[in-house]
């Protein structure tokens, strides 16, 4: 079959990037400019390696990142081409794109919610889930899972959650010592209920995640705001507080990617962080939220899987692998007293968590289906990412400071100048795009969290000019 496409790929192996995304990356762009159009025929996998002088198998893990993402089909006995149906239609120009858009938003048009950084479901593994769920009502024994269950969660679903932490987090923890939630914040509320009373201090940063504050205020704790730099959380801020209260009881925090700036918890931070939290026997809440997905390097292990910390609560999430709307959370800690005053508090308001899901997730686990789909998720939110990262240099870069975070499903965005946001978020509605107004961070607070992982790269090619446009009406920058 005659494929006239004229190779022009270059591949750096010292570049840091896997070759295969190289790859797909690179046919992605020549897609996007026209020089491969819709309907054009790929080189064959075993004809594309040897040019490359790589292994095939690479180039056949490059074609089947571009089939996830809908850019190439694969048509049997006849080769890879150039998708019909783009995911996105880039020869529209911006005037047209954005033509449409306000069409739209006359006609009453969809609203574009730019949450906290929901994944996208529609590639959630739905199909994998539902055979999960007929294979364990088919099983035999299926009577035994109808009664009550534990209050922690089933053991073996525990275990496997144990394994995972330890393997991958680095951590050193055991199945009796984690409790299965309905998502995370189930577990931030458990905790807080059991570990702080009424007059005790809890340091949060700040800006920082509300509804993790509004579970400690209501356990009755009053809260120091500390805040956050490129480093992430001010230790000298810290030591200050620790020096002038006598009954702070926890620090929470979320440095993997600090919730909403998505900046990092330096090395040196953690490990006096860790010095100052046996110093004053203060317990750290981890909230390591979106662990899974991470462009980069190998992500940073979370400040629970230092062996020299002595008190601490990880709290994680199933919910943004699997799907949104499946609660599954997990809070792991070595502190037995407070895990049994978890179950005990569990009992009274749930009995136990949903066996039957844990059981459907926990076959997925096995058989390698979650693993297969973060793989294949990585995949479409970096992509993502990267496209979104050309929009603001685009549109962005002369109103608000930005970085290219290395994981995770949403930028930090900082305008150049102090903005009226409730001027700015009342404007954007009437354009049909919501964003969580910067209040909901905490005070004083000059940035927005824009997530990309649910909204498609079309709405994204909107409604981004719009957003920087809006902003520069409000900008005086000197």
């Amino acid at each position: 079959m005659l494929r006239p496409w004229k190779l022009e790929l270059e591949i750096d192996k010292k570049l840091g990037k896997a070759v295969y995304l190289q790859i797909a990356d690179i046919i992605i762009t020549d897609i996007r400019s026209g020089r491969l159009k819709p309907g054009d025929a790929l080189p064959g996998s075993r004809n594309l390696a040897q040019t490359l002088k790589i292994n095939r198998n690479t180039v056949v893990e490059a074609y089947q990142v571009l089939i996830n993402e809908e850019w190439v089909i694969s048509k049997e006995r006849k080769g890879i081409f150039v998708s019909e149906r783009l995911p996105v239609l880039h020869e529209k120009n911006t005037d047209a794109l954005h033509d449409s858009y306000n069409q739209q938003v006359m006609s009453g048009g969809m609203l574009i919610n730019f949450d906290d950084g929901h994944p996208d479901s529609k590639i959630a593994p739905v199909t994998e889930l539902a055979r999960a769920y007929r294979q364990i009502f088919s099983i035999k024994a299926k009577w035994q899972m109808m009664g009550y269950g534990h209050e922690h969660g089933d053991v073996e679903f525990r275990k496997m959650i144990s394994q995972m932490l330890n393997h991958q987090r680095g951590m050193h923890i055991h199945q009796n010592e984690i409790s299965i939630t309905r998502g995370s914040q189930m577990g931030m509320f458990l905790t807080a209920q059991t570990l702080l009373t009424s007059g005790d201090r809890v340091i949060v940063e700040e800006p920082g995640y509300q509804p993790a504050w509004q579970a400690f205020e209501y356990a009755g704790a009053q809260l120091l705001p500390v805040s956050v730099d490129k480093e992430g959380i001010s230790i000298e801020a810290i030591e200050t507080l620790l020096t002038q209260y006598q009954n702070i009881k926890a620090i929470y925090i979320t440095p993997h990617r600090q919730y909403p700036t998505t900046v990092t918890l330096s090395l040196s931070r953690r490990l006096k962080l860790i010095e100052l939290s046996n110093q004053y026997n203060i317990t750290i809440i981890e909230d390591d939220y979106d662990n899974e997905f991470h462009f980069g390097y190998r992500p940073i292990l979370p400040i629970s899987s230092f062996p020299g910390l002595q008190h601490y609560v990880y709290i994680g999430t199933l919910s943004k692998v699997v799907a949104p709307a499946l609660r599954i959370g997990y809070l792991a800690t070595k502190n037995q007293e407070l895990l049994k005053k978890v179950g005990d508090l569990r009992k009274i308001i749930d009995v136990h968590g949903d066996v039957i899901m844990e059981q459907a997730v926990l076959q997925l686990i096995k058989e390698g289906a979650v693993k297969k789909h973060i793989r294949k998720a990585t995949v479409h939110y970096k992509n993502k990412r990267d496209f979104v990262f050309e929009l603001l240099k685009k549109y962005m870069k002369d109103v608000a400071e930005f970085t290219l975070p290395e994981g995770g499903l949403a930028f930090w965005i900082v305008p150049k100048a102090q903005l009226d946001w409730n001027a700015v978020t009342a404007l954007l509605l009437k354009k049909n795009i919501k964003i969580i107004h910067p209040g909901q961070y905490g005070q004083n607070v000059n940035g927005f969290r824009l997530s990309y992982g649910a909204l498609s790269e079309e709405q994204l090619e909107q409604t981004i000019p719009l957003i920087a446009r809006i902003f520069s009406r409000f900008l005086t920058i000197d």
